[in-house]
């Protein structure tokens, strides 16, 4: 079991939990996450808040492969209306907010998010880890090389579960130096990696237990998907549900999904499994 600190208010992960996305722009690669106003977004947020979602992760910048980038001013003011207006009619969810800005942590978290998702793990912005040291909110941590931008350029390993493993070993010293007590680790599906990589790091997901973190999976009709199956993330939906399912087996404690009704039956399945 974790217990994390979000901004005053207890998060108890002991069994797992679903991350609802919740995306503020026009080119994130699934459609259906895609949310271009405050209205649409909000009840977006109240049918995710239904079906079961613990958090809702609300992201202004696309990080697929070889999007373009997004200036920290435009990110902000299309992911601060959205977290008021949740945090205003939802005050009990929690809120994340996806981001590798520094400046948008600090202006999420003063807009009610209680968790920063960054997908570069602090790399891209020098002043995030100290950021959210000062916050004192949880940090989700993912693994990256490069940017998004460049990062399939760089999806060589010699052993990804063991270069991924090393590189969390060494940022959580580096949360921990910042002051970020509370850390959750991604280990970065589809991230600098390719197909193969991102079902060996599936397979031994149970490796990075060893970090005695909450573990989060992002595999939502993602291209390995996609590719595998030869369907468009539109139809990737099952094969979440059985990657997802994987990953459960496997160790994880936090879903991140698009689909959040289907990811709450798999984890029900997976737990009644376990208890029997």
């Amino acid at each position: 079991m974790f217990t994390l600190n979000c901004n005053g208010r207890l998060l108890i992960i002991d069994k797992p939990l679903v991350i609802g996305i919740i995306n503020t722009t026009p080119d994130s690669f699934y459609t259906g996450s895609r949310q271009y106003t405050i209205d649409t977004a909000l009840k977006q947020a109240e049918t995710m808040l239904q079906q079961g979602a613990t958090i809702l992760d609300i992201g202004g910048q696309s990080t697929r492969p070889g999007s373009e980038l997004v200036s920290e001013a435009e990110e902000a003011d299309r992911v601060l209306p959205i977290i008021e207006t949740i945090v205003k009619n939802f005050p009990k969810a929690f809120i994340s907010v996806d981001t590798f800005y520094a400046g948008v942590a600090m202006q999420s978290a003063a807009a009610g998010a209680t968790i920063i998702n960054d997908v570069s793990g602090g790399t891209l912005d020098n002043t995030m880890l100290q950021t959210v040291g000062k916050l004192h909110i949880p940090y989700i941590c993912m693994h990256i090389k490069g940017t998004p931008q460049t990062m399939q350029q760089h999806a060589t390993y010699e052993d990804v579960v063991k270069e991924v493993l090393d590189y969390f070993i060494l940022r959580l010293n580096e949360c921990k130096t910042a002051g970020i007590h509370d850390v959750i680790v991604d280990p970065g599906f589809g991230f600098a990696k390719t197909i193969q990589h991102n079902f060996r790091l599936l397979q031994h997901l149970s490796a990075f237990t060893i970090l005695e973190k909450p573990l989060l999976t992002g595999l939502s009709r993602k291209g390995t998907i996609q590719k595998t199956l030869n369907v468009t993330a539109a139809g990737a939906l099952n094969g979440t549900t059985v990657l997802n399912t994987i990953a459960l087996l496997n160790g994880a404690h936090i879903l991140r999904v698009h689909d959040v009704k289907e990811a709450i039956e798999a984890i029900q399945l997976v737990e009644a499994y376990k208890e029997s």
